[in-house]
């Protein structure tokens, strides 16, 4: 559970940098 919501936390924080690089 904790690897998930590790995971999923890396991909919002990747997906926020993008967004905000574009």
């Amino acid at each position: 559970m904790y690897l998930l919501d590790s995971l999923f936390l890396s991909i919002s924080m990747f997906l926020l940098i993008i967004c905000v690089l574009i």
